[in-house]
């Protein structure tokens, strides 16, 4: 019991320095700074750790860029929030496709949402359709391309058998 709870908090903190360094891997879309490195974090961390496990990589990456000035305040609800729909649904379907798709569901419309109160109350921007041009869309590209990257390294790793044997 002990070796396996070692074992999540080591993959939780692999998964957590990926979600930081690659978060210089990034592209501006509509003044959002997109980073897909996030997303495939997520998606991992749902296959192998489950959403709590999740949720707390997506916080603690979110922090470490926000203190490093890698990233906005803005990474945490959309972070966080495709992180825990992304876990619930590979623990409830343990499947990665329903995976993908909560996680770019929860990333992008949910987490965009909620980003919206973030923007008024805590950086002071105001406008109508904030939420959507400046939170959702730019959250979906970026989220849509993390999950196409976990995608292409998931898929072949669960076929070979290597998902099974690192998540086990």
């Amino acid at each position: 019991m002990k070796n396996a709870r070692i074992k999540k908090l080591a993959i939780a903190g692999l998964l957590c320095a990926v979600a930081v360094v690659g978060s210089l891997i990034s592209f501006p879309v509509l003044g959002s700074k997109c980073a897909p490195v996030q997303h495939m974090v997520n998606i991992f961390c749902a296959v192998l750790l489950g959403p709590a496990y999740g949720v707390g990589v997506a916080f603690v990456a979110s922090l470490l860029r926000v203190f490093l000035s890698l990233g906005t305040v803005m990474a945490f609800p959309g972070s966080m929030l495709g992180a825990l729909l992304c876990g619930i649904a590979y623990k409830t379907s343990k499947k990665i496709w329903l995976t993908l798709i909560a996680e770019v569901a929860g990333t992008s419309i949910l987490g965009g949402l909620c980003a919206y109160p973030v923007a008024v109350y805590i950086v002071g921007q105001s406008a109508a359709g904030v939420a959507f041009y400046s939170y959702i869309f730019p959250f979906f590209i970026s989220t849509a391309a993390g999950a196409i990257l976990s995608a292409l390294i998931i898929y072949p790793l669960s076929k070979t058998g290597v998902l099974k044997k690192i998540s086990s």
